[in-house]
Parts: structure tokens; sequence; C-alpha cells
């Protein structure tokens, strides 16, 4: 593994004036890396740097952008397995899937470069032409979470480079080498102060979301914190990306087979051990096939190898952090003790490591804190109903709104039901999957923006409309 790991300001690495803090391996609770600590005077260089090299690579043609990134993603490609080995060490993850987020990163990254930033024609007449142009911002901020730490920064930091702005980003704190790693590779493809990396937690959250020479600022993670951004940005009306928490239902019609989908919701339920945004964490079943399908996922959850990802028979790795682990054992004590069954896991595992086993609580419904809050864990409650119009209600009866999804064997039947549900996306037989060419965004508490395709490129930017007399 990479064995130095630096901010990068201007092109230039630096130590980190406020001293250093541990980054924690979650499998082994050892510290893996002092790792350097921003001030907010280091902030301020940042954004300098940032709006300093913004003068040029604003006007910087798209065809030498576009080579740009798919140098990026050569860089990337070139250092996957160094790139998925540190994923592992500070994040938790199997090594399978920790190649598969690399992998990703060097799609999202080839798949934004090639796209085009339209000009419409509005209007072309004898008197005049009227044509809508889009430029780029300025200078980007982007604060990052420690569930998917690679591919969330490059979903943030390609489509503004893309577009023409700069940008400072700031890790979270449990997870902060690989995006260090990822600026420095950048930086070997990148003019000086283009893209820039800082490092801290409250502080320096806030001394981004606060700056005035910040034009955007993009944020994944907790809807407290977006909210705290949100306030901050007002000062100069900064442009907001907020993807936020979400709490997704899952509705299945009586007419699904429970073996046929079993392995598909337990992988959408558990993806990096639930420890994704999109994750499946409701799933309300229909009285048929309730006790089929439970023990169908209770199956699928006893066959999982959990353990220190970097061993090759792990399928399930750790907990990201302890904040979370406690949560969890939070939650599924309280769902225990409110009369809920468990039908696997429902411990910790390990007497070293933030493990705990993927667990499924069934005879729980709505009112637990389990369906209630967020688990953003390795657990599912499994809710049953009787009535469809019941389930669509409590399905929607929640502050957050991400995604959702209905499972049927019958898909334009499936493909009704999920158009009501609230959430910014909806999917049929299958959840939790986002694509470079597919906006992605929240509606409610879960934030407003989308990421991805041409929609979520143009987030990084300005309209302009051009009206030329003839």
């Amino acid at each position: 593994m990479h064995t130095e790991f630096s901010l990068m300001i201007n092109g230039e690495k630096v130590a980190g004036q406020a001293g250093s803090f541990s980054v924690i391996n979650p499998a082994t609770e050892d510290s893996i890396y002092q790792c350097p600590l921003s001030s907010v005077e280091q902030v301020d260089q940042a954004v300098a740097a940032a709006s300093e090299a913004f003068k040029s690579w604003q006007h910087t043609p798209d065809e030498v952008r576009k080579a740009s990134l798919h140098r990026i993603a050569d860089r990337i490609e070139a250092n996957a397995q160094e790139l998925a080995e540190i994923i592992v060490t500070e994040q938790g993850k199997p090594m399978f899937l920790a190649l598969a987020e690399v992998g990703g990163a060097v799609a999202w990254t080839r798949y934004t470069a090639d796209l085009d930033i339209p000009v419409e024609t509005i209007e072309d007449s004898e008197e005049k032409r009227i044509e809508q142009h889009h430029k780029p911002l300025g200078v980007i901020g982007s604060i990052t979470p420690w569930n998917w730490p690679l591919m969330i920064a490059i979903w943030h930091i390609m489509p503004a480079l893309r577009a023409g702005n700069t940008v400072v980003c700031k890790p979270s704190g449990f997870t902060p080498l690989n995006t260090l790693r990822l600026v420095e590779l950048m930086n070997e493809e990148l003019p000086a102060g283009v893209i820039n990396v800082v490092t801290g937690e409250g502080e320096i959250g806030q001394a981004i979301s606060g700056h005035p020479d910040i034009r955007k600022v993009v944020f994944t993670g907790s809807t407290p914190t977006g909210q705290k951004i949100m306030q901050n940005a007002s000062g100069n009306l900064k442009r907001l990306t907020l993807e936020l928490g979400g709490n997704d239902a899952a509705i299945v019609l009586p007419d699904a087979n429970p073996e046929q989908i079993a392995e598909a919701i337990f992988q959408t339920a558990f993806l990096n051990m639930g420890q994704t945004c999109a994750a499946l964490k409701r799933l309300y079943v229909h009285d048929d096939i309730y006790d089929a399908l439970s023990e169908a996922l209770a199956e699928k959850a006893r066959s999982q190898v959990v353990g220190n990802g970097m061993e090759e028979s792990t399928t399930f790795g750790p907990i990201q952090n302890q904040n979370q682990f406690n949560l969890v054992c939070d939650l599924v004590d309280d769902a225990r003790n409110q009369g809920a069954t468990i039908l696997t896991g429902g411990e910790p595992c390990s007497d070293k490591g933030y493990f705990y086993p993927p667990t499924i609580v069934t005879n729980i419904s709505d009112g637990a804190r389990l369906v209630d809050e967020e688990q953003f864990g390795p657990v599912l409650p499994v809710i049953r109903y009787s009535d469809i119009e019941d389930a669509i209600q409590r399905a929607n009866n929640c502050p957050v709104g991400l995604g959702g999804s209905v499972w049927s064997s019958d898909p334009n039947t499936a493909s009704k039901i999920a158009q009501r549900l609230e959430c910014g996306t909806a999917w049929v037989n299958n959840h939790a999957e986002v694509l470079p060419h597919a906006p992605f965004g929240g509606c409610k508490m879960s934030g407003f923006g989308v990421e991805f395709g041409l929609a979520g490129l143009l987030e990084y930017t300005q309209p302009q409309t051009l009206n030329i007399a003839k």
C-alpha cells in the first residue's frame, strides 16, 4: 500500500498545519496512518489556488478536458490494486467489492469525459438568434462520506472538471487516504490548482460550505449535516447538490417468487454491509409469501463469511466505524426488546473489529426504531402487510425519499405502484442500482439536485441565454 499521504494544494504536497489524526482499520481497530489535518487557513489557500486555476481551466477546449479525464482514468486503472487495498484497509469492505469500486470509478470517469455540453438554439429567425449556453460556475467544494470513498469522490469531481470548474475536496475523516492518493494521481495529469484536497471534520466542512469564493458545494452524507451546509451556503447563494440520508422501502407483491427474488433483495439490502445511501432498508412483504421470503433471506445471510476484507474467503466485512456499529447494535437490541424475531445474526461476532453479521428481523412494524430510522448497516427489517394501499402509505410515510422498489412477476403492475412511491428513483425487481447515464437524486429530506448523465453534468454549470439581434 502507498506509504505517504499528503494534502495537495496548488499542485504541491503539503503537511497539515493543524497536526494529524489517526485513521482506523475497522477490521482490527488499529491505527493505520497518522493523516495530516488541515487548518482553516489551508482551506483558504486551496480555494485561492482553485480560483487562480479556474481563470485558465474554464477556457480549456472541451477536447483537452476530455483527454485529461481519460488520462486520469488510465492512472486509476494502472493503480487499481493499490487503491483497492487502501479502500479495504480504511473502509473495511471485502477486496472483491473494493476492486469493483475502483472499476466503477474508471467507468464513471470515462463516461463523464465523453459527455458533450449542448448549446440549444431557442430561436433562429430573420430578426434574432437566441441560444442557451452552459458556463462553468467556478470553484466547487466537494464533501464526501466514508462508505464509498473513491466512487463518490469520482461522482463529485469528474463532472465538475468536465464542465470547466476547479475543485477543493474534503473526504471523510474516517476514510481520507484513498482520496489523498486519488488527488495525487490526478495532479500528475492536471494543471496546478485544478484539483486540491484538504482534510478535517466540522470546522473544515464549515469553512468550505461558508467560503465566499466557492460557487457550489456538492455533498453526500447525513440530512442534519446537509441542513448545516445549506445554512452556511446562504451567504453567497452557493449552488448545492445534496444527496442525503435515505430509508428506502421495498414492497413485495403476493405474486412474487420468494426463491427467485431472495438473492437480489439480499444483495441490494446488504450492499457494502448495508452502508449504501440507496440500499433497500425497509422490506414490506405480503402475508402470502412473508414467511417463505423471510426464511429465504435468512438462508442467504447465514451463508456469508464475515471477516477481514483482505482475506480471500471474506464475503462480508465490518461496519466502518464505532459510532455506526453502536447504532446498529442499539437498533437491533431495541427491536428485540419490542418483541421482534431475530431470524439470523443479531449480535456482534468478534471481540475485535466492528463485525456484525447480516441480520434479518421479522415480526416488526412501523413505529419500531429499526423501521423508522435509517440503520445504514447490516440489518433488514421485514414488515408484514395485507393491503397494497396500506403498504404504499407506510412506505411513503417517511421524511426522506431517496429510492424505493416494487417486486413482482408482473412488471407492468409493479411499475404503476412504483410510480406512486415518493422517492427520487423507483426500481422494479431491483434496487440500489445507480448508473452513469441515469440521473439520480432524492426528494423530501433526502436532498435535491441530481447526479449522473447530462442532467448531473449540467448541475455544475450556469445557464446563459445569448440573445443576438441580427
